[in-house]
């Protein structure tokens, strides 16, 4: 996928200990990447109060494919697209792309199901939140 099949794209810097001693961007940090581009989008697109609202998100699967490495210094830019969309969960396809190439360094997915903060039993997407995600549905 390039960088344009993704509609929302959020600039990452990367920062010095995200190296490993490979030189290269160690694998858990693409995960925080991921964590980081998605939460970002619910909180400012779709309204999600992550400290007092009613409902959240939890990570049910996450995968990671990796292509190419990321090192520091250097910007990681986080493509974001909605995948699936179901009644309490939502499936995210994310690409983080080097500065220089219009080609995936990275692919993943990532799928929340929107629970209650109490009880933690399934709800269904907030509004905000799903007319959010049908904005960048692929």
């Amino acid at each position: 996928m390039e960088r344009d099949a993704y509609p929302h794209h959020l600039a990452i810097t990367l920062r010095w200990k995200d190296n490993d001693v490979y030189g290269h961007v160690n694998n858990v940090e693409y995960y925080s990447f991921f964590d980081t581009v998605i939460n970002d989008f619910l909180i400012r697109a779709g309204g999600l109060d992550i400290h007092r609202g009613d409902v959240i998100g939890l990570c049910v699967d996450s995968q990671c494919t990796f292509k190419q490495p990321l090192e520091f210094p250097g910007v990681v830019d986080a493509g974001l697209r909605c995948g699936q969309l179901g009644n309490s969960s939502v499936r995210y396809e994310i690409g983080l792309f080097r500065e220089d190439s219009e080609q995936p360094a990275a692919v993943g997915r990532f799928v929340h199901v929107f629970v209650d903060r109490v009880d933690r039993r399934p709800v269904p997407v907030p509004d905000g939140i799903r007319e959010a995600l049908e904005g960048i549905m692929r």
